[in-house]
């Protein structure tokens, strides 16, 4: 007689096999990015799992696309952020440092940030200082640490999220 886990394990395992090709191609369809497109396929059919009891054989495929859904609203969401903040920041940036007093506080901050920075464990510091100074996308950092690109992204989430927190203390 097999557990519930190992059912649920088939079942997972079985939408996966029949699935994965279409949950795949509608998000790249919506990202027209293959490597975010697989990431977030292999993140939809490990959400999936989360669901346990609640999955059967009828209910399995709408669980699924529901996830698939949120994770492509969640990341776009999140890419259109990224290009506001990045616009104005670009925008905003050289006018905010064009005189004395702005320079002073803008050293200030920095000073802050960086004080943080250094609190960070090893492997997320030298993400946060790649990503923010040296301005390399999470696919390069990935490439030159040889993580996935996920895992850098998360550091720089936390990092920023970290340093974020302390400045905003700070002032």
């Amino acid at each position: 007689m097999r557990s519930s886990s190992d059912a649920l394990n088939l079942l997972v395992d079985r939408t996966y096999r029949e699935c994965r090709e279409a949950v795949y191609r509608y998000i790249l369809k919506r990202l027209e990015c293959e490597a975010d497109s697989e990431d977030l396929t292999q993140d939809a059919f490990l959400r999936l799992l989360d669901y346990g009891r609640l999955l059967r054989e009828d209910t399995v495929r709408h669980f699924l696309f529901a996830i698939v859904r949120n994770l492509v609203t969640d990341w776009l969401r999140r890419h259109y952020k990224r290009q506001e903040v990045s616009s104005y920041l670009m925008e905003g940036l050289p006018k905010a440092v064009c005189d004395t007093e702005s320079q002073v506080i803008a050293d200030d901050i920095l000073r802050l940030e960086m004080k943080k920075v250094e609190t960070l464990s090893k492997k997320c510091r030298a993400i946060y200082m790649m990503s923010r100074f040296e301005e390399m996308t999470a696919d390069e950092i990935a490439e030159q640490m040889n993580v996935s690109k996920r895992t850098v992204e998360g550091h720089i989430l936390f990092g920023r999220r970290r340093v974020r927190e302390y400045i905003r203390q700070c002032m």
